[in-house]
C-alpha cells in the first residue's frame, strides 16, 4: 500500500468509502454486514487505514456498520472520518444533538476527520449563518479532543469554495472534491485544486471513477489506452491520473464488494502516475465521451444580454450538461434549488432572442425545455 504524508500521518493513498457498501436485494437501506465486515477485515490486512462514512449514507445505516466493523480492530489503527449533514438543511440546527449522535453510532471516542459536508450552493448561506453555530460547535469539539482534523466536502461552484474558504479557510486542513479525469476540465476540478493548492489545503479525492462510469470504456475508448498501458485496466487509468496530482492525498473509493476492493488495491502497491503522452491521451478521450453529449456553450454571455428574463444562460447550461451526461444525479438539482424560480429553466419564454445572438448556434430555449422536462 502506498502512504501519503498528512501533517504528522501516514495515510493509506486509498481510502476506503462507504457510501455504496454492498447491499440486500438492491435495497440501499439493508447492508450486507457480513460482506461489509469482510471488506473492511481485508482492507485492514491489506494497509487501508483511512475509512469514510457519512450520516446520510445507505438511510443512516453506514455509520452503524462501519463503527462495528471497525471495533473489531484496534482504535490506533485506523483513521474514522465522518461528516456534518448539512447537505439536508433541516440539520442545520442540530449540530449538537447530531454529532454525539455521530460518535455512538460509530463507537468511537473520537473522529480523526470530521467534514462539513457537501458545501453548495443550496447551503452556503446556512453553512456562514452564525445563528446555527456549526462552526463554532465543531470548533469547540475540536479543541475537546472529539475532532482530530477538521474539513469539508465540496460539489459547488469555486465561487461558492471561495466563500466558504473565505470565512473558516484558515481552519480547514482538508477538502474532498469529486475529482477524476473526466471532471478535470468538465466540473473544473482542476481549478478547485488550484484553489486549494493557493490556500495550502491538500485535496482529499471523491468520486474517482465517477459512481463506476470510468471503469466501463467503450471498446474504443479502452483501445486507445490500452495502446499506452496494455496492463492496467481503465479503473486503474483513473488511479494513476490521480496519482500523477501532487496535491492528493487521499482517493476515496466507494466499493460494492470484495472483488472491487482487491483490484483497487492491487492497483495501490504501486506509484505509478500517467507520464505527459498518457495523460494527453486519457484528456483526448475525455474530450470524445463529453462532446458526443454536451452542448459547446463557451460562456462567452452574448446571449444573457439579449434575454428578457435575465436568465445565467451560460450557467444553466454547465448544469443542462452536467445533467445530460451523467443521466441524472443531484447536483444540477441542488444548484437549481438555490435559485429563485424566475431564474430556472422553466422560465424561458422560448422567444429565441437568445439563439440570434449565439456563436455556437445552441439551441438554447430546446435546451431550457429538455432541461425542466428532464428535473
Amino acid at each position: 500500500m502506498i502512504y501519503r504524508k498528512f501533517q504528522d500521518l501516514q495515510l493509506s493513498a486509498l481510502g476506503m468509502g462507504a457510501m455504496r457498501l454492498p447491499v440486500v436485494d438492491g435495497n440501499d437501506a439493508v447492508i450486507d454486514e457480513p460482506a461489509a465486515v469482510e471488506m473492511v477485515d481485508y482492507a485492514m490486512a491489506h494497509g487501508v487505514n483511512y475509512y469514510d462514512t457519512a450520516w446520510g449514507y445507505h438511510n443512516g445505516q453506514s455509520e452503524l456498520v462501519m463503527g462495528r466493523a471497525l471495533k473489531r480492530h484496534p482504535r490506533e489503527k485506523f483513521y474514522l472520518a465522518t461528516k456534518f449533514p448539512g447537505y439536508d438543511l433541516a440539520n442545520m440546527p442540530k449540530v449538537r444533538e447530531i454529532f454525539p449522535k455521530q460518535l455512538e453510532k460509530c463507537q468511537v471516542d473520537y473522529f480523526d476527520f470530521y467534514l462539513f459536508h457537501n458545501v453548495c450552493e443550496m447551503n452556503i448561506d446556512a453553512y456562514l449563518d452564525p445563528k446555527y453555530g456549526i462552526y463554532d460547535y465543531l470548533m469547540e469539539q475540536k479543541r475537546a479532543g472529539k475532532i482530530r482534523h477538521l474539513g469539508f466536502s465540496a460539489h459547488g461552484s469555486i465561487d461558492v469554495m471561495k466563500r466558504f474558504l473565505d470565512a473558516y479557510g484558515k481552519d480547514m486542513e482538508f477538502c474532498q472534491i469529486q475529482l477524476n479525469w473526466l471532471d478535470w476540465k468538465f466540473q473544473d476540478a482542476e481549478g478547485k485544486v488550484k484553489l486549494l493548492r493557493e490556500h495550502n489545503i491538500p485535496v482529499w479525492v471523491m468520486e474517482p471513477l465517477r459512481g463506476g462510469r470510468l471503469a466501463r470504456l467503450s471498446d474504443e475508448e479502452a483501445a486507445k489506452l490500452a495502446a499506452l498501458r496494455p496492463d492496467e485496466a481503465p479503473a486503474a487509468w483513473a488511479f494513476r491520473f490521480l496519482q500523477a496530482i501532487p496535491e492528493v492525498t487521499v482517493t476515496l473509493s466507494g466499493m460494492s464488494n470484495l472483488e472491487q476492493l482487491k483490484q483497487n488495491i492491487a492497483t495501490y502497491e504501486t506509484d505509478a502516475p500517467l507520464n505527459g503522452e498518457e495523460w494527453k491521451a486519457l484528456m483526448s478521450v475525455a474530450d470524445d465521451m463529453l462532446g458526443r453529449k454536451i452542448l459547446p456553450c463557451t460562456a462567452c454571455h452574448y446571449c444573457v444580454s439579449h434575454c428578457p428574463q435575465g436568465l445565467d444562460i451560460p450557467s444553466l447550461l454547465e448544469l443542462y450538461n452536467e445533467h445530460n451526461f451523467t443521466g441524472g444525479g443531484f447536483i444540477a438539482p441542488m444548484a437549481l434549488s438555490a435559485l429563485p424560480e424566475d431564474k430556472r429553466p422553466t422560465a424561458c419564454l422560448h422567444c429565441h432572442s437568445c439563439e440570434a445572438v449565439c456563436p455556437q448556434q445552441i439551441k438554447i430555449s430546446d435546451a431550457m425545455e429538455s432541461f425542466a422536462a428532464m428535473l
